[in-house]
């Protein structure tokens, strides 16, 4: 399972039991706490009762008194309020007293007159000076039937407890609010709950897409790519840099190794011609042997320095991981500088050198010099294995977006077994003629010029006989 998958999997686990603790905590907490209020105004109501009750029922009146009329009165009574947006039309109170025994002697709704209530909570409990209240269904079968009673003692003239007024109040009357209320929890704790799982999945993505830029990078680097370090954010970008300087160092460690491992093999060669000939020179020699001797020995030299310093050039270009400064670079100007450049060289191999430029206002982005010595390296190459009187041809030639920058010769082409090395370090073919190898890193530096500019190199057989070096770049758009 990915990463992000995860992250997200715990965040909504986080969020449901986050929703589920509020419905359970409106449950457990808010109906009651609805209920509770209710009950309070409920004891204060019947307190108040009490008091204006107690004159009627001492004076044996309170069926047909003063209080009896108002209570009826107020059942009578439109109410016609508007509370939060609900509409009430009549008092939900029912309010009964009851004597010293408990017996029913005023009834509010006019039913239960008569009847003995001294075994309810309300009257049991009032009638012996504690609190009394009860909740007791009206229809046994429903349990939305319940309906609050909250009594109060009425007092005679030496405090006495001489009844019990109570007053009663159905939960339903306040189930519009709690239901309200529900909804607008539920209704709320939903976008709560919907904008919590937006946020984890955007939070997810996003790390999700920080970790994958590594991880590609990362996999990229392990298959030996030229990448950059991707962009990131916050610790990502620092563990970023981290990784890349982790690279850069380990990558100089081993470069170094195999550099100082294959440039030792290489000087063995020339080094061991050297040395043979200076033991030749110094026991007496005939004037034609003494000249070839020394022009091997500087010829083994100068093979050396060029040895070198085509490999401290491909050093600079293999360890860049990007163009520093790029810039437009005209493709036509490029030619003619790297021709003049060769020109020298193809005179004495007797080689002509000819140009076809199919779109002289070709540009592409990058290094001028890179990309002068990449060409300059393959028109070398190809000057090297040119016969006498041959024409090196150099063409420019664009398919879409890539512009094709193309070497060819007339020479003996590239062996089978050779297709596949001919652009490894080191690795060179014998020049016609029986010339000397070369230092086996030119097509090797073309081949890095080109990854470094976002392109390819390749080297195949002519039709006809000879070979066709190339290189292929992206080509600038042009205004």
């Amino acid at each position: 399972m990915k990463i992000g998958l995860r992250i997200l999997l715990g965040y909504f686990v986080i969020v449901a039991l986050a929703a589920w603790l509020l419905g359970n905590v409106f449950v457990q907490e808010v109906k009651p706490g609805v209920r509770q209020a209710m009950e309070d105004t409920l004891a204060d109501t019947a307190n108040a009762l009490a008091e204006l009750a107690a004159d009627d029922f001492l004076a044996g009146h309170i069926a047909d008194g003063r209080f009896a009329r108002r209570m009826r009165a107020l059942g009578e009574r439109d109410i016609d309020a508007h509370i939060w947006g609900f509409r009430k039309q009549a008092s939900d109170y029912r309010v009964y007293v009851t004597d010293a025994r408990g017996i029913v002697v005023f009834d509010s709704a006019g039913r239960d007159m008569g009847r003995d209530y001294s075994r309810w909570n309300d009257v049991f409990l009032t009638l012996r000076g504690q609190y009394g209240a009860r909740s007791t269904r009206s229809d046994p079968d429903d349990e939305n039937s319940t309906v609050m009673h909250v009594a109060a003692p009425i007092r005679d003239a030496d405090g006495r407890i001489a009844g019990v007024l109570t007053v009663a109040k159905p939960n339903r009357a306040i189930a519009p609010f709690i239901e309200r209320s529900q909804q607008a929890v539920l209704r709320w704790g939903l976008v709560l709950l919907g904008t919590a799982l937006l946020v984890g999945v955007l939070a997810a993505w996003w790390l999700s897409r920080q970790l994958g830029r590594l991880r590609r990078y990362a996999q990229a680097v392990t298959a030996g790519e030229r990448v950059e370090v991707p962009r990131t954010a916050g610790e990502f970008d620092d563990l970023g840099r981290a990784l890349a300087t982790m690279r850069d160092r380990l990558e100089g460690k081993q470069y170094v190794e195999q550099y100082v491992h294959a440039l030792t093999h290489e000087l063995k060669s020339p080094l061991s011609a050297i040395r043979g000939s200076a033991e030749l020179l110094e026991s007496p020699l005939p004037d034609a042997d003494r000249v070839r001797f020394v022009a091997t020995i500087r010829a083994q030299g100068d093979r050396m320095a060029q040895m070198i310093d085509k490999l401290l050039a491909l050093a600079a270009v293999e360890h860049r991981q990007r163009l520093e400064q790029p810039a437009p670079v005209a493709v036509a100007g490029l030619l003619d500088e790297t021709l003049a450049q060769v020109e020298t060289a193809a005179t004495a191999a007797e080689v002509s050198l000819a140009r076809d430029i199919g779109d002289p206002g070709a540009v592409v982005v990058g290094d001028g010099f890179l990309l002068r010595q990449a060409l300059a390296n393959l028109l070398d190459n190809a000057i090297d294995f040119a016969p006498h009187g041959s024409v090196v041809e150099i063409s420019v030639q664009r398919d879409g977006d890539t512009l094709r920058l193309a070497v060819a010769d007339r020479g003996p082409g590239v062996p089978d077994y050779a297709a596949g090395r001919v652009f490894e370090r080191f690795y060179s073919l014998p020049r016609p003629e029986g010339g000397s190898r070369s230092s086996g890193l030119g097509l090797c530096f073309v081949a890095q010029v080109a990854e470094l500019h976002g392109g390819c190199a390749g080297l195949v057989n002519r039709e006809g006989g000879g070979a066709v070096a190339s290189i292929e770049l992206p080509a600038a758009a042009t205004p």
